[in-house]
């Protein structure tokens, strides 16, 4: 698998981190959007791993859900690898 495909399956799990630990904090997308001053569409987006998401705006969003970047993309690496494994 290309490089190409690797970045676009680890937005995927990424955004699906993302979303997880949203719902775990009670945030909507709206709500989460606000608190990292992004726009509740992108907010979606990032969660079905549509965009590209700049260091910028992961770190306004790792602030929001109050957990490093390192853990959240930590996490989101463990899941695809345990996807790729099984």
């Amino acid at each position: 698998m290309g490089t190409e495909e690797n970045a676009i399956e680890m937005l995927v799990a990424l955004g699906g981190v993302i979303q997880a630990r949203r719902k775990r904090m009670g945030y909507t997308q709206e709500s989460l959007a606000d608190a990292a001053d992004l726009h509740r569409t992108f907010v979606g987006a990032i969660e079905r791993g549509e965009r590209n998401v700049t260091f910028k705006n992961l770190v306004a969003g790792a602030e929001a859900l109050r957990i490093p970047i390192s853990t959240l993309i930590g996490i989101a690496e463990a899941e695809l690898s345990a996807r790729k494994s099984s």
